[in-house]
This record gives C-alpha cells, sequence and structure tokens, in this order.
C-alpha cells in the first residue's frame, strides 16, 4: 500500500526493551518466592528483582514522559484497557495469596510484584500500539 506523504520515522527511548527487562526481573523472583512457598523462603533475591523492577518501571515512565511528540490519545487509549484486564488478573492472584495463608514480608513483595505487572504491561501495550500511530 503506497501513501501520497512518506511516513516520518520517529526515534524513541528504549521503552519496549526495558519495560521487558522489568517485566522478565518481576517474573523471575516472584517465580523464586512462589516456588519456595509454603516452606521458608530466602526474600534477599526476588527483593533485589522486585526493587530492580520498580525502578526500570519509573525510569520508563520518566522517559515515557519526556517524549514530546507522542499519540498520548493512542496510548492511554491501550494503557487503560490493559491496566483494567491485568488489574483483574492481579486481584484474583493477590485473594489466592490472601486464602492461601501468605502472610508478612512474602505477602508485601507478591502484591509489589502484581502492581509492578500491571503498571508495567499497561505502559508496554500502550507504547508498543501508540508508537506506531500519527499524534
Amino acid at each position: 500500500m503506497t501513501h501520497d506523504t512518506p511516513s516520518v520515522e520517529r526515534k524513541y527511548p528504549p521503552i519496549a526493551q526495558i519495560s521487558f527487562v522489568a517485566l522478565v526481573s518481576m517474573v523471575i523472583g516472584g517465580v523464586y518466592v512462589a516456588a519456595h512457598l509454603p516452606g521458608h523462603v530466602s526474600m534477599t533475591l526476588p527483593t533485589i528483582l522486585i526493587i530492580f523492577s520498580g525502578v526500570l518501571l519509573l525510569a520508563n515512565m520518566v522517559l515515557l514522559s519526556r517524549i514530546p511528540i507522542f499519540a498520548w490519545q493512542s496510548f492511554f487509549k491501550v494503557a487503560k484497557w490493559t491496566f483494567l484486564a491485568e488489574g483483574i488478573i492481579a486481584g484474583m492472584l493477590e485473594y489466592i495469596f490472601v486464602f492461601d495463608g501468605t502472610r508478612g514480608a512474602v505477602l508485601v513483595l507478591m502484591t509489589s510484584a502484581l502492581i509492578i505487572f500491571v503498571l508495567d504491561l499497561s505502559v508496554l501495550f500502550g507504547f508498543s500500539v501508540a508508537q506506531f500511530q500519527d499524534e
């Protein structure tokens, strides 16, 4: 398909790549904890991974906010529905953790991982669509 005007290729920061690394490190931390339940879990590695994921998510949001010309309407439309869908999944998982008796530091860590999961996927999906849209 040809167009009358050539599309302008814009250069964006590595939002998707950073988001993917944050997601992978969050999943590794969560799987590590889940693999050791209901027994004793060393919280050092998962805590480091979840904090790393949170820092990457915040860095991604700062990078995203500094993009001067961007299809924000498309971004928020996709991010909003992703947030809703993943928020429902995270809510069900949180219910399972509480119902199964997960308490204390493990529950805080897993809840933090779920929050990062929802926010990170919303940013990833929203950016992945909006980067190809016209402002």
